[in-house]
């Protein structure tokens, strides 16, 4: 199993106060910290807006500045909202960030469930789900072929004969390429598309497992040249993971946070996100989502959660996620003992070593 952190970039206010620019050495020093205790991919979550969720305008020019600063870890946008770009635009940068990462940019899409961003850029938030359909049929014709012609009721665009798509991806035919799903109808494309799945940190277990059985079958159905895809298959599940030396340390370190970011989710300003994507109402207890949800506790605790996650789904990557409420030396803390005593029980020693 891989393991990746997935960043948010929202501030705390309490070390990063308004306008919380601090938030961004935070999350860079995260990364490079990650990267320092073998963690496999830097997940970079693009949001617009507000200032009690995360402030990350643009994910590829984050990835650009990680990519100097780093040298094993991956870098992914985990996600970009699809329907806030130009599909060309994504497919070039995606290609340029590679480039200057020497091969270390996945890229992860999805269609959006904040209102207010798209109100923002002025795009229309009902039409997400139909720009994404036509952007990716773009995108992998400019990936594949890197040259197009399209007209469609989004987009329309040349680029033929002494032209093409530049610079070429150092992955070949193109960066690990993943869809955000959380409805049977995303989960379904991603699977026929050839997409490598990310499910949310929101639902439980059973949940998740039919969500999982839904994309492999759908996944059955991938065309050529999406079956290619190297992320095809993969299944990246986030979940909330806190650990400490006893389960009651990590109780009392998260509780009250964590419940202040789950309800955030069934705000006005998610449109029924969490609804959506998970079988959770408003009414949560820390109690209902340590049952169902979170990877909270002891290494021993988190290790036993984790292999019953894994039987369960299938999965072959978790992204480590958590809010910024902690505080940065403990959050560091729980990275490092997950780290140092929960992956060894996932990797064979060969990627052990290979890690370190």
């Amino acid at each position: 199993m891989e393991f990746g952190i997935l960043v948010t970039s929202h501030p705390n206010p309490v070390e990063e106060p308004y306008p919380h620019q601090a938030v961004h050495a935070r999350t860079t020093d995260e990364i490079i910290r990650a990267e320092a205790l073998g963690y496999d991919t830097a997940w970079i979550a693009e949001h617009h807006f507000s200032t009690n969720y995360g402030i990350m305008p643009d994910c590829f020019a984050f990835m650009a500045y990680l990519a100097a600063k780093t040298s094993r870890i991956n870098l992914a946008a985990g996600v970009i909202t699809l329907p806030l770009y130009d599909p060309i635009r994504v497919v070039e940068n995606t290609a340029f960030v590679d480039v200057l990462s020497n091969g270390r940019v996945r890229l992860g899409i999805g269609s959006g469930y904040r209102p207010y961003e798209f109100e923002g850029l002025g795009k229309d938030f009902d039409s997400r789900r139909d720009i994404v359909e036509e952007s990716v049929r773009l995108m992998f014709e400019a990936f594949h072929r890197r040259r197009w012609t399209h007209k469609g009721k989004y987009y329309q665009g040349v680029v033929e004969g002494q032209y093409e798509m530049l610079p070429v991806p150092i992955q070949l035919p193109h960066p690990p390429l993943y869809m955000a799903g959380g409805t049977d109808r995303s989960i379904g494309y991603a699977g026929r598309n050839g997409f490598g799945l990310m499910l949310s940190t929101l639902p439980g277990t059973e949940t998740l497992a039919a969500q999982c059985a839904l994309y492999r079958a759908a996944l059955a159905e991938a065309p050529a040249p999406q079956r290619h895809n190297p992320a095809a298959g993969n299944i990246d599940i986030a979940r909330m993971v806190y650990v400490a030396e006893t389960d009651a340390q990590a109780r009392a370190d998260t509780e009250e946070h964590i419940l202040r970011h789950i309800l955030h989710f069934g705000g006005s300003g998610t449109s029924g996100y969490l609804g959506s994507v998970s079988e959770k109402g408003n009414a949560v207890t820390y109690d209902d989502l340590l049952n169902t949800t979170l990877l909270h506790g002891s290494a021993e605790t988190v290790t036993a959660k984790l292999r019953a996650l894994q039987a369960r789904t299938g999965m072959t990557s978790l992204l480590l996620h958590y809010p910024p409420y902690y505080g940065h030396e403990k959050t560091m803390n729980s990275l490092r003992l997950f780290a140092e005593r929960v992956m060894p029980a996932f990797r064979p020693p060969a990627q052990r070593a290979a890690a370190e």
